[in-house]
């Protein structure tokens, strides 16, 4: 069920700000039979609030696939006004984090703004994908959250594939197909660095939006052209064919986090959610 820009008589939309390690979650979406992220915080926000009987439903800024991390995770929730006023936002957050699991943190409960819609008036959302390539592997302590490659990476050449990615396109090629989803994206900013502390390389992925796999192909993509065995062309060639190439390999979850969501300013939630709604095309070229 998708919510609407306001929530419904009598409740207020709270906004919650969060994190999970995502090695043991079926992914962010309730599943059936399944340990997810939703259902843990939708389990826990009824019973910390002592709504008997009642249940909750959370719209996310972005579902993260099984395997996936989030730092800067947005969220909101439709609450009974009277039982959160008598609760109060800094009770509400010691609660939770009394209740829910090791791997899920909320660390910041606040009245959402008029017209906030944590998924609809997100204007980007930012991963990293860390990918270690050095010879003896990735730090035990870190296995859960980089990618090892068994060859050196060329950075440079992954930054020169990128640049032919960035900018609204029809990732159909990059992504994974769902019914009635469009797979027009803009691609705000793709860029590779090596991170001064550990010499991973981190890519830098944000957008307007992502469809089902989309970052971890561009980055399978790019990994192929930065260890040797494509040239720089071979992503940009692989876009503009516009559908699923067998040599573009699907890294694994495990490296990849949501680092941040981004929103306008209070005053633009409303509009920003209802262009967010309206079936895309892409832009005229010139």
């Amino acid at each position: 069920m998708v919510t609407e820009e306001r929530p419904g008589e009598g409740l207020v939309r709270v906004r919650l700000d969060l994190a999970y390690e995502g090695t043991e979650f079926s992914g962010w979406a309730r599943q059936p039979g399944r340990r997810t992220v939703q259902g843990e915080l939708e389990s826990a926000i009824p019973t910390v609030l002592r709504m008997h009987g009642e249940t909750v439903e959370l719209t996310v800024a972005g579902r993260t696939d099984a395997g996936v991390h989030a730092r800067g995770q947005v969220a909101h929730v439709d609450l009974p006004l009277e039982v959160f006023e008598a609760c109060g936002e800094e009770r509400l957050l010691r609660r939770l984090a009394g209740r829910l699991p090791w791997d899920v943190r909320v660390w910041r409960v606040s009245r959402a703004a008029a017209g906030f819609d944590a998924r609809f008036s997100a204007v980007w959302r930012r991963y990293a994908y860390r990918v270690c390539d050095q010879e003896a592997g990735v730090d035990p302590l870190m296995r859960r959250h980089v990618l090892w490659h068994d060859r050196p990476l060329d950075v440079d050449r992954m930054n020169e594939a990128a640049s032919a990615l960035r900018g609204e396109h029809d990732f159909a090629a990059y992504c994974k197909r769902r019914e009635g989803a469009t797979t027009i994206r803009e691609l705000l900013d793709l860029r590779w660095e090596r991170e001064a502390s550990t010499g991973f390389a981190v890519a830098a992925v944000r957008a307007d939006a992502f469809c089902h796999n989309m970052v971890r192909a561009l980055v399978g993509a790019m990994l192929a052209v930065g260890g040797g065995q494509r040239e720089v062309s071979f992503p940009g060639e692989v876009l503009a064919a516009g559908v699923r190439d067998s040599r573009v390999h699907v890294v694994r979850p495990h490296g990849l986090t949501l680092e941040e969501v981004g929103y306008p300013a209070d005053s633009a939630l409303a509009l920003r959610a209802a262009e967010a709604r309206r079936v895309r095309s892409l832009s005229l070229q010139p």
